[in-house]
């Protein structure tokens, strides 16, 4: 691979309108204002075209850059045995599902794989999405509305607070991770069903839900329990089985488990798993799930393939539990502030958007791409590098990222308060 370094991100500006733009003057200031306010907070957000496939290294603006910032977790999402599994897939099923799932777009390996991701969870039944997102806007809105409550942890993902808060429902946000917080407000709660919302591995933290707690806590005040397992599954316990698997607990002690298939999957999709009565009140209320195009049978027929090495390929999280520990040595014994994760996600706290977006591109500028975390996703004043690893990484790129680290730790590894 044509190594090239350094390596600089070129700023993108966004251009403003062009002479004849369909926009009134009024909503035209009003947009260019927003993106100038984002630029001078340092917030503005760009997209950065890849030129090679997702891995390990990547090539970027014409670059080519150890990649720390993507959520590939087992190093599925350029394997070689899905991508023949996927084009060969595609000739024999064609490339779109034509249609939503309730008209004619379910295919049988739709089908064989909602069974195969069941089995593989010890679960029911499961119910196919688009994307993470869709599942958790749709699943919120199709449980709870106006007279129930939701209950959600103060850092749960944008698409889980988005549900709530579009579903109508009386909506609370205990403190994060807080238990004791989450049993005070459901013992004061006079709401007609109450439905319990976590992450189980936090996406911008890399730390776990106290899933038993929270277990304790839906049976003891007749709550649903719902977690999202986006960075979990694949990842955590047994065969990949998520925070359930982690910590012990029964198969059932969580009703309802939204997972993705985009991210240690290294597909494309999402889906809800539980008990087969829960599945089939979503299949006909949650929205997001009812008027779309569904998956692309070829792509259900790929993720069946990728669910058989995730469950096998225990390496791969073995891999990950070791980068992971070398990582966290490393780095906090050249100072960093790390936080408390055991996870592939290993935030390290710098403070203020420009000073993460600064270090970001002195990381770009000697060959690594690190993103920077910046408000809303984080609150303001715990800007951060997001680390995150891959079963594909090398224990080289590992120990170059270190030295880079230890080079710049002088000037960006600073302590703050959150």
């Amino acid at each position: 691979m044509p190594w090239r370094m350094p390596c600089a991100f070129e700023a993108r500006v966004t251009q403003g309108p062009s002479l004849g733009s369909s926009l009134s003057p009024g909503w035209q200031g009003w947009l260019q204002d927003s993106l100038t306010t984002r630029r001078v907070q340092h917030l503005l957000r760009v997209k950065r075209p890849m030129q090679s496939p997702q891995g390990p290294q990547v090539r970027v603006d014409g670059c080519w850059l150890h990649n720390f910032c993507s959520n590939d977790y087992l190093g599925l999402a350029n394997e070689p045995v899905l991508a023949e599994t996927l084009a060969s897939a595609a000739r024999s099923m064609g490339v779109g599902a034509g249609a939503a799932g309730l008209v004619c777009g379910h295919h049988q390996a739709h089908e064989a794989l909602a069974e195969e991701l069941a089995d593989w969870l010890g679960v029911e039944s499961v119910l196919l999405f688009g994307n993470g997102y869709l599942a958790n806007v749709g699943v919120l809105q199709a449980l709870v509305t106006k007279g129930d409550g939701i209950f959600q942890d103060r850092l749960n993902h944008a698409s889980l607070l988005d549900g709530g808060l579009a579903s109508g429902a009386r909506h609370q946000r205990y403190g994060h991770a807080d238990a004791a917080d989450l049993a005070r407000r459901l013992g004061a709660d006079v709401s007609r069903r109450r439905l319990i919302v976590s992450d189980g591995v936090f996406s911008m933290d890399g730390d776990l839900a106290p899933l038993s707690e929270l277990v304790a806590c839906a049976r003891q005040h007749d709550a649903l329990l719902m977690l999202d397992e986006a960075h979990a599954f694949g990842v955590l316990g047994e065969q990949g089985r998520g925070s359930v698997a982690h910590f012990g607990l029964a198969t059932d002690a969580v009703p309802l488990r939204i997972g993705t298939l985009g991210k240690a999957f290294g597909v494309y999709g999402a889906f809800a798993a539980g008990p087969k009565l829960l599945m089939e009140v979503l299949q006909q209320t949650a929205r997001t799930a009812i008027y779309t195009t569904a998956l692309p049978a070829a792509l259900a027929e790929t993720t069946r393939h990728a669910l058989r090495l995730l469950r096998a390929d225990d390496w791969r999280r073995e891999r990950l539990r070791t980068l992971t520990a070398k990582l966290r040595e490393g780095l906090l014994a050249q100072g960093w502030q790390l936080m408390a994760s055991s996870t592939p996600i290993q935030p390290i706290l710098i403070g203020s958007s420009e000073r993460a977006m600064a270090l970001s591109a002195a990381l770009a500028a000697r060959g690594f791409w690190v993103g920077a975390i910046r408000p809303p996703t984080v609150p303001v004043g715990t800007a951060r590098l997001r680390l995150t690893l891959s079963a594909s990484h090398d224990d080289a790129a590992l120990a170059a990222l270190l030295s880079a680290m230890a080079e710049l730790a002088p000037e960006f590894a600073t302590e703050i308060e959150i």
